[in-house]
């Protein structure tokens, strides 16, 4: 039986394509971009002065209960600590740095330097707190010159500080116990404002920069995203235009996405802002022992727009399955449900689909799209009829896309007023990341789903970068090969990584999800991942595992003939893995030839599975 989806108010979208004689297209759509505030202090101000008594940001204390600030309240504490920043002397060329994670003083201190005019740059806490050689840190710290650092507990950022802070560079810390030496965030609030943030504040314009977001560094050393006003309100005008009900109802957001990351940080929290919604700070994370904290806010707090990574959907749906009340208040308000950073697997999204018919008699419809820290984020977007993993739709209000024919695929490159300007104080690297006509260059491949029917959309069709050819120039093309074994392979599987580069056959090398293949072993905790991944269930899980994906294949490009399983995860300092989890596909190969190496051996070592 088919059912519907709730009712929900969305935008429409018209595509338009146009052909050129090079063999390039343009893909935009007919509806044009609303008009947008040419500042986000407009919208703070907006709900201050509308709806002073809302809660904008909320977030529970010591004591488990919810400290929440009103939008009345977040500007009155955000000029006084704009009168702090100026009083720092700080400015775009000795912006604020942001080391720790997700807080209310956080958000305010941001808040604080985009109301006069100072670029903040919030940096992952995993280069502060799991890195131990700080590379990554001390590369943002020179390249942004910073006037201000701000950290949570001094204690636990001590180390990296006395490894990066400049002489010159003033810190507060929300908890200095111990480091008398440090600015107290509480004292900041202190400080009154004077004509001075009033004059600063009306000198912020469209252009004026917000924030340097830094790429994840997978490539290679982080980059500065510059992100102005202009960008940030344009996407949130295209994501609204998607999704109008955001505006008829204020948004409610459960949400523990870093930051530090375009997802949570602009996309997330720009959606509360630009609609006058609530925040609510989840503490939790996808990971065992973390997540609970999640379920506890869902619990208590319903969203009406949830978003997450597919490890978050797929933790959720376990827990919404043995718990009712849970489940009648997660699906209550829930208008939509969005996800981005990895595919979602087919059977997390039907097991959802099938929740919310059993509580609602309807399904929620879950979108996706396509974007990138320099698109602000949001680029693309996937209809609620195609969305499915991989789909990435159609563009966003006032967006054109490039499709450029690269290697047998299309590239995709992206043009409109929520794109960067460039990489901050790196004119070579934005030189190349621009073609002649101002496209920024995503680097991803994207493919029509019905080359008669534009109105269908695209479907993601890998990264350009990561594609390679076998011994016999046959191309492998990584990204939707990597999906379907990941697909085969679920639950067991966190992450693989590909092998064969002019090699005569495809391999792979396996990050299993080290809780499932213990509960698949019947295993204790006590045994570690050699033995767990060693364990004769494991073993023929994964040999079941290649044939499924043989049976599916159509030739060498997509048979994959031997696997390895990793009992060592990817590790940050290598650059093997960003702080969101992304894989780097290269690094993994290059720091980890030796295990390639054994993949290829005749005969192979017993550590390699292989077909047949």
């Amino acid at each position: 039986m088919l059912h519907p989806f709730r009712d929900v108010h969305l935008g429409t979208a018209t595509a338009q394509l146009v052909s050129r004689d090079d063999g390039t297209q343009l893909l935009s759509i007919e509806e044009p971009l609303g008009d947008y505030p040419a500042t986000l202090l407009e919208c703070l101000e907006r709900w201050a002065s509308e709806a002073p008594e809302r809660t904008f940001v909320a977030r529970r204390d010591a004591s488990g209960e919810w400290l929440r600030l009103s939008y009345a309240d977040t500007l009155s504490r955000v000029r006084c600590l704009a009168q702090a920043l100026l009083n720092h002397e700080l400015s775009v060329e000795r912006p604020l740095v942001i080391l720790s994670g997700n807080s209310i003083e956080h958000m305010l201190l941001a808040l604080a330097a985009l109301y006069v005019g100072v670029p903040f740059a919030p940096i992952s806490p995993a280069y502060s707190l799991v890195s131990r050689d700080y590379a990554k840190l001390r590369h943002i710290v020179e390249l942004l010159t910073p006037g201000l650092l701000l950290v949570d507990k001094a204690k636990d950022f001590a180390p990296a500080l006395a490894a990066v802070q400049p002489a010159d560079c003033g810190c507060v810390a929300v908890d200095p116990t111990g480091f008398p030496n440090l600015d107290a965030f509480e004292a900041l609030l202190d400080t009154p404002p004077t004509e001075a943030v009033d004059a600063a504040r009306a000198a912020v314009t469209p252009d004026t920069i917000v924030k340097f977001l830094f790429t994840s560094g997978s490539t290679g050393m982080p980059k500065g995203v510059i992100n102005t006003h202009r960008m940030l309100c344009s996407n949130q005008e295209m994501l609204a235009s998607l999704m109008p009900f955001l505006r008829d109802q204020p948004p409610v957001l459960v949400d523990w996405l870093p930051w530090n990351h375009t997802f949570g940080g602009n996309h997330n929290i720009g959606i509360a802002l630009y609609n006058g919604g609530s925040l609510y700070i989840d503490d939790g994370r996808p990971v065992p022992g973390e997540f609970e904290k999640t379920i506890a806010n869902l619990r208590e707090i319903a969203p009406t727009v949830y978003f997450n990574v597919p490890k978050g959907f797929e933790i959720l749906v376990d827990y919404l399955k043995r718990e009712d009340a849970l489940r009648e208040t997660f699906f209550s308000r829930l208008n939509l449900m969005f996800f981005a950073a990895a595919g979602l697997s087919q059977h997390i999204w039907d097991e959802l689909d099938r929740l919310a018919v059993q509580t609602l008699g309807c399904k929620v419809g879950m979108l996706t799209g396509l974007g990138a820290t320099e698109t602000a984020p949001s680029a693309m977007f996937a209809s609620l009829e195609e969305s499915k993993s991989g789909v990435v739709g159609l563009p966003a209000r006032g967006v054109t896309i490039k499709l450029v024919p690269n290697s047998g695929k299309l590239e995709c490159r992206v043009k409109g007023p929520s794109v960067m300007p460039g990489y901050w104080r790196q004119p070579e690297l934005t030189a190349k990341s621009f073609d002649e006509e101002g496209f920024y260059c995503l680097g991803d491949a994207v493919k029509f789903i019905d080359p008669d029917d534009p109105q269908r959309g695209m479907r993601f069709d890998g990264r350009i970068s990561e594609d390679f050819k076998l011994d016999t120039g046959t191309w492998v093309s990584v990204g939707p090969l990597r999906a379907r074994i990941i697909e085969a392979g679920a639950p067991h599987v966190k992450d693989v990584v590909i092998a064969g580069i002019d090699k005569p056959y495809i391999s792979v090398m396996v990050f299993p999800d080290l809780e499932k293949c213990r509960e698949l072993a019947g295993l204790g905790r006590e045994a570690d991942a050699a033995t767990v991944l060693a364990s004769e269930p494991v073993r023929e899980r994964f040999r079941q595992m290649l044939r499924d994906l043989d049976a599916h294949s159509t030739g060498s490009s997509t048979r994959v003939r031997r696997l390895v399983l990793l009992d060592e995860p990817p590790r940050l300092d290598a650059h093997e893995v960003t702080d969101k989890g992304s894989i780097n596909q290269r690094a993994v190969l290059d720091n980890r030839a030796a295990i390639v190496e054994e993949l290829y051996r005749e005969p192979p070592p017993p550590s390699v599975l292989q077909l047949g």
